[in-house]
């Protein structure tokens, strides 16, 4: 077999092969057998006729297709392999000459992995928010802990901000009353916005046993979307009272003896849940500055494959898990259908760069994955997800998806070795030490990105 690489562009390329007639044989051999298996000729018994026979009753060009199509694989990936490439996606193949008993010529169009030139990037600088925790921040936090364990009691008044009523529902659309439309002994809490806008105003001021209607667009069930007319009834008001700030309510609430303590270890855990968001936005940062360093061609079969699986997983997974079209989602988010599809196209740029960049430098600094590192990642893959980390470790290995998650790590550790190559400071003008492990945790997450689309 000989081949040959034509680069049509920086992530194109053709390859044209010739292949000997007779390194055909074992595909041709593989014909004849399979052709036996799935015909019959009187006089012979099934899986015994002789080829000369195929090819008088069944026809030499039906034996040559069969031969080629076994065949054609395993020249295509012999072709790859000697011109060291890294195919994205399935080839285009055209046979362009096959003369029985002498050759077979193909080319196969593919688009590939860009070589990239990664520069010099520990001059990389990047500006982040200073860690500074407020008293107010303290204060609010306390102050949410307080109304997780405010308590309530009936009173006999009409329900005002803040409340806890107990409502029965009824919805109906066009005048009937909706399978799934009716709700009784719902807890709602006045001001929360947890139910249907215009709820609020209809039950302020309604005493137990009274009742009022209202119109509001419904946000799930059989008539998601539609506008409805609710009637909702109050059985039941009640007072919420906020239990005091002081020792007592420490003991209560955490295992703190008193309410300075409290304070002091709400304090240290803003502190860390600021440090990790810093952490994460350095990495953002550092990702965005490496990726202007670095020129990367995208191939445009590849973004547009991107871009509808990015769309498909909007609309199908997320959107539909909350029972919202792609319409009524932009008419919430306040963007035009153009708007959309811009971002959609930006991010699957970024994506793609993002992987491409971050895995030439896993080859650039000879970045290796090991065990601890897979299974740490696999345990924080299966939470995002909602599953067990054995369910999840079962998809993986079953869907054959452990070389991605192993790019995910691979990934994660090379854009931490560019955090920690860059500088980074605070709005203060500090330099900020980004810890190692915590570093790579979230560059892992960071560059999960186009992991289906972009492997070969």
């Amino acid at each position: 077999m000989k081949s040959a690489v034509e680069t049509l562009n920086p992530t194109r390329v053709r390859l044209t092969v010739e292949v000997p007639f007779e390194e055909l044989k074992d595909s041709l051999d593989a014909a004849y057998k399979k052709i036996n298996q799935q015909v019959t000729v009187k006089g012979f018994r099934k899986g015994k006729i002789p080829a000369r026979v195929i090819d008088q009753r069944f026809g030499r060009g039906a034996v040559l297709e069969e031969a080629v199509n076994d065949a054609l694989p395993k020249f295509y990936t012999e072709a790859v392999n000697e011109a060291e490439l890294s195919p994205l996606g399935q080839p285009d193949v055209d046979i362009t000459e096959l003369k029985d008993g002498e050759t077979l010529n193909f080319t196969a169009e593919v688009d590939v992995r860009p070589a990239l030139e990664i520069p010099d990037y520990s001059g990389i600088e990047v500006e982040v928010d200073a860690v500074e925790v407020t008293d107010e921040d303290v204060e609010k936090s306390v102050e949410q802990l307080r109304e997780r364990f405010a308590s309530t009691s009936p009173v006999e008044r009409a329900a005002e901000d803040g409340d806890v009523v107990t409502i029965d529902l009824q919805a109906k659309v066009d005048g009937e009353v909706l399978e799934d439309g009716i709700a009784n002994g719902v807890s709602y809490t006045i001001g929360s916005g947890e139910l249907l806008d215009g709820i609020d105003d209809a039950v302020k001021g309604l005493s137990a046993g009274e009742e009022a209607t209202f119109t509001s667009e419904l946000k799930g069930g059989s008539a998601a979307g539609k506008e409805a007319e609710v009637t909702v009834k109050v059985t039941q008001v009640a007072a919420r009272e906020l239990p005091e700030l002081d020792d007592e309510f420490a003991q209560l609430a955490s295992e703190f003896d008193t309410l300075e303590e409290l304070k002091a270890d709400s304090r240290k855990r803003l502190a860390n849940m600021k440090q990790f968001d810093q952490a994460t936005q350095a990495q953002e940062r550092v990702l965005e500055k490496l990726l202007e360093l670095v020129e990367v061609p995208v191939p445009e079969k590849l973004l547009e494959d991107e871009i509808n699986t990015r769309k498909h997983n909007l609309e199908h997974h997320q959107l539909g898990q909350m029972g919202l079209t792609l319409d009524k989602y932009l008419e919430i988010q306040g963007k035009t259908a153009e708007e959309f599809e811009t971002e959609t196209r930006e991010a699957a740029v970024k994506g793609i760069k993002t992987q491409f960049v971050l895995d030439e430098l896993v080859k650039k600094e000879n970045l290796n994955v090991n065990q601890e590192e897979l299974t740490e990642h696999l345990m924080r893959r299966a939470a995002s997800s909602g599953m067990s980390p054995d369910q999840f470790a079962q998809a993986v290995v079953e869907g054959g998806q452990v070389p991605l998650l192993v790019g995910e790590v691979a990934r994660g550790k090379a854009l931490a070795v560019v955090v920690e190559a860059a500088t980074v400071k605070d709005t203060n003008g500090e330099v900020v030490n980004l810890d190692d492990e915590e570093e790579e945790t979230e560059a892992a997450e960071a560059s999960e990105t186009s992991e289906e689309s972009t492997e070969g």
